[in-house]
């Protein structure tokens, strides 16, 4: 509907006595250096319980806890575990404590892997479909692969790297879901999924310069990705939520999901029981889903009224936003920016609502004088369009008083403007 959608080398030795003993024990004692053989140290008894006693460990405390460890303990499996015991701290916000607590991380497998949550909703909808197997190609740590198998469907999990495949099975094993899961270290593009009901595919999307924008750059790239969900009875392929819309084909529903308000990516639906070229936007937790068939027309601009519906991020990126404003009678205030406005009271879960009571031109002393005569002392800003930054402007209102206020800063018919209003709330909302 237009721009306002847009959101290691190996060593060699001369002879048998050189080489190392592979045991991971006497890699530990003799420094490590082997990712794989520090994991596999973790997963020994030693290992177990010094990264069991880890649990309540404070990083700030590492030089003194890392000190007091190797006295006991080989220095190389004290630094594994610490490094452990950082990765579960990081990955409880995605995983939940009482998963996190008992999986294993990579630093990379922290960063890419899906939350649980969106994990569920993914899983729920193959299970919903009737899928009873699923091939996961690049599984990473087996965060997706986890989901599934506890909506009750068997997995075929695939990763490459040899580290990241065993820290998938430890994950398997340690959540009491092995049975449901194989995990295969392999090259995705040479495993046969013709026996499985569908493909989930979620390819790396990072690469040594971090992030990666080009979906052919992909590993693998989007079309083999894309060629591999086609020849499965269903599939599903994750994706950024950035990624171009004329990227996508015709021959896949696109879902968009945010949870708690932040996109957090898309997926790409094939085969029977998903509507080929329609938009879905997925908000969690709730579960509220807006979708339409194909990409919808753009919407009318007109002049700010009297409320302002600020749309979720998956509804922006899934280019419904002309959905809400033909739900709300409403209009765009500009055509270059996801703000809705009416004159109507509509209360929806895609979007949030205020009632404006002021429309300025961007005007800092303006805005200062008005927020002194309100008596604000509690500022949200809000920006779209704007380069001005939220911290930077609060700075400057210097502000004091009881009462509160909410700013955005935007274009109205492309110039620069400031809409001051509040939330709307109470019973007499009116629903869409």
């Amino acid at each position: 509907m237009g721009q306002v959608n847009a959101l290691d080398p190996t060593d060699t030795h001369p002879d048998a006595s050189d080489a190392p003993d592979p045991s991971p024990s006497s890699r530990l004692r003799s420094g490590g250096g082997d990712p794989l053989a520090d994991f596999l140290a973790l997963r020994a008894p030693e290992g177990a319980e010094l990264l069991a006693g880890l649990r309540s460990y404070d990083p700030a405390t590492e030089l003194a806890t890392a000190t007091r460890l190797r006295r006991t303990h080989p220095a190389a499996l004290v630094s594994a575990a610490l490094g452990q015991a950082r990765l579960r701290q990081r990955a409880v916000a995605k995983f939940g404590a009482e998963d996190a607590y008992r999986m294993f991380f990579t630093p990379n497998g922290v960063e890419q892997a899906t939350r649980t949550s969106v994990a569920a909703h993914r899983a729920g909808r193959f299970a919903g479909a009737g899928v009873r197997s699923v091939a996961d190609l690049c599984c990473g740590i087996g965060g997706d692969a986890i989901a599934l198998a506890r909506a009750g469907i068997s997995v075929l999990a695939v990763d490459r790297d040899p580290l990241t495949a065993e820290v998938a099975r430890a994950n398997a094993v340690a959540l009491g879901l092995d049975a449901l899961i194989e995990v295969r270290c392999a090259d995705v593009t040479e495993i046969d999924t013709s026996p499985y009901d569908a493909v989930f595919v979620d390819p790396a999307r990072r690469g040594g310069r971090g992030r990666i924008f080009d979906p052919e750059a992909y590993s693998p790239p989007l079309s083999w990705a894309t060629a591999a969900a086609l020849r499965a009875p269903r599939a599903a392929l994750k994706i950024a939520p950035g990624v171009p819309h004329e990227a996508i084909g015709p021959r896949a529903e696109a879902e968009w999901i945010s949870d708690g308000g932040d996109v957090k990516e898309a997926v790409l639906w094939f085969g029977e029981g998903f509507e080929a070229g329609a938009y879905r936007a997925t908000l969690l937790p709730s579960g509220a889903t807006l979708s339409a068939p194909a990409v919808l027309p753009a919407p009318p601009v007109g002049p700010v009224g009297r409320y302002l519906y600020e749309p979720d991020g998956a509804v922006i990126r899934a280019h419904l936003v002309a959905d809400i404003v033909n739900r709300c009678n409403g209009r765009l205030i500009d055509e270059m920016i996801a703000y809705v406005t009416s004159d109507e009271l509509y209360e929806s879960p895609y979007t949030a609502g205020y009632e404006i009571t002021d429309q300025l031109p961007f005007n800092m002393k303006r805005l200062k004088a008005l927020l002194r005569e309100r008596k604000v002392g509690v500022l949200t800003v809000k920006k779209r369009g704007s380069p001005v930054e939220p911290e930077e402007l609060r700075r400057k209102m210097k502000l004091q008083g009881p009462n509160r206020a909410t700013v955005f800063l935007t274009r109205v018919a492309d110039a620069p403007t400031m809409l001051i209003g509040r939330p709307v709330t109470g019973p007499e909302a009116g629903r869409g």
